[in-house]
């Protein structure tokens, strides 16, 4: 069997390494290596020939111009389907095995090559769904990427039966970000004196008896949801990465003071039941060395290193907060989605390394892409729990299709199942169990 591939060409570039490498080796298991056709020995190597036919194979692949350019531009690209699946930066050369350029349309996605471009930012400065492709082009939930990694692979096997593709495993991975603690508990006088005063003003009255039967131990904190929490993931051997808020008091920064006790003793407790990782404040956007002592701040109290990180509300902006994170010795950032829409920001439901079209570069950043925030669905888009369910479970069988890493994004406060989060726990329990029986039934 052959698990190494060849990839005819006359130009190479670090935008065509970086995506052929993805594609054919990251998802498909396949070594790669760049040839031009004089170069060539006669040997039963598998070949592509990318951007021109070569007389060595029949398997070529027309290109765009894409991959062989450096810096950004406005782009005007025709988009299409091929076989019932949406494609863009279409050709027309009639030996080519695919009409349209797979490799650069993969790159764009992933390389979020669009949020370079200016658009118009939503309330909080974030580049948001509706003005991607694959939102307007009605793909957004569905990880192209890997789809069209999957095609390419099928077409390979007809062209060389003996060659060796990786058969990928679907997995799933909870996130669980913990933007506050408690919701009552633990504030101090000010805060909750505050607390009173808007709940009265606002004449929140079932919040005013909230608040008081908290304080006064009647009633558990309706944020305080970390043993069901825990007991859940350990029952089902399942460890998720917690997101911590662990910053400076601020207008959306609202976790308790990192100097807290009880708050340090929840976050060590953390790290029992799964790992911990930075969840960078609001407020350090705007002053990015504020994320470093917040990473130091919180090594300190887990006693371990901190190298993964979330965005305070999905704040990602191209390539700065990227370049940033790896300035501090981020290697893992899971902020890859959006705050709107479900789906997959970069088109791919599998890990993959920032590529920065600022310096034309491969990085050691590794993105983990997430499927859905349980936020976006049911404040962005008023889902009831049944229909988040549905939505959830189609997510899962998107990824689990196409071999990839389903991850999910929840909240302690949305876990506690209180008030307004009243039924989302059992929407938990249900799309974490659906996602195991995948995993189980890939094993038959």
């Amino acid at each position: 069997m052959a698990n190494k591939i060849l990839i005819v060409s006359e130009r190479k570039t670090q935008r065509m390494v970086y995506i052929f490498n993805l594609i054919l080796k990251n998802l498909l298991g396949l070594q790669v290596d760049f040839v031009s056709e004089n170069d060539l020995i006669e040997d039963k190597t598998p070949l592509i020939a990318y951007g021109s036919p070569s007389s060595k194979t029949n398997f070529f692949i027309a290109a765009d111009e894409l991959l062989f350019e450096r810096g950004i531009r406005e782009l005007d690209f025709n988009y299409s389907t091929h076989k019932n699946l949406p494609c863009f930066f279409t050709t027309y050369h009639p030996k080519s095995i695919f009409p349209f350029d797979l490799f650069a349309a993969s790159f764009f996605l992933v390389s979020r090559y669009e949020e370079y471009l200016p658009f118009i930012k939503d309330a909080h400065g974030r580049f948001d769904a509706p003005q991607s492709i694959a939102f307007q082009k009605g793909f957004l939930d569905k990880p192209m990427v890997n789809i069209w990694a999957l095609e390419l692979g099928f077409k390979l096997k007809e062209y060389y039966p003996d060659i060796e593709l990786k058969t990928s495993e679907f997995k799933y991975l909870p996130t669980i970000d913990i933007d506050a603690v408690y919701s009552f508990k633990q504030k101090g006088f000010w805060r909750t004196a505050g607390g009173y005063f808007k709940d009265f003003r606002d004449q929140k009255w079932q919040e005013v008896l909230n608040r008081t039967l908290v304080l006064r131990g009647i009633k558990t904190d309706p944020f305080d949801s970390f043993d069901y929490i825990f007991s859940f993931h350990h029952n089902r051997r399942l460890k998720p990465i917690f997101f911590v808020l662990f910053a400076d008091y601020g207008t959306n920064d609202k976790n308790l003071p990192i100097n807290n006790r009880r708050f340090q003793s929840v976050v060590r407790r953390l790290m029992d039941y799964g790992t911990v990782g930075i969840h960078p404040s609001f407020t350090s956007n705007k002053l990015p060395d504020k994320v470093e002592q917040e990473i130091q701040n919180l090594s300190k109290v887990i006693h371990s290193e901190i190298f993964r990180s979330r965005q305070h509300f999905l704040m990602l902006s191209f390539p700065e907060t990227y370049k940033r994170l790896i300035d501090i010795g981020i290697t893992e950032d899971y902020t890859m989605g959006y705050a709107s829409c479900p789906g997959f920001r970069a088109g791919i439901a599998s890990p993959f390394y920032f590529y920065n079209l600022e310096f034309e570069m491969v990085t050691h950043l590794k993105v983990f892409p997430f499927a859905y925030m349980e936020g976006t669905l049911k404040d962005y888009q008023n889902l009831e729990p049944e229909q988040a369910l549905k939505v959830i479970k189609n997510l899962t069988d998107a990824v689990y299709s196409v071999g990839g890493l389903m991850i999910s994004l929840w909240h302690n406060e949305s876990l506690g199942g209180k008030n307004r989060w009243e039924g989302w726990p059992e929407v938990y329990e249900q799309a974490v169990d659906y996602a195991l029986e995948k995993i189980e039934l890939q094993k038959l």
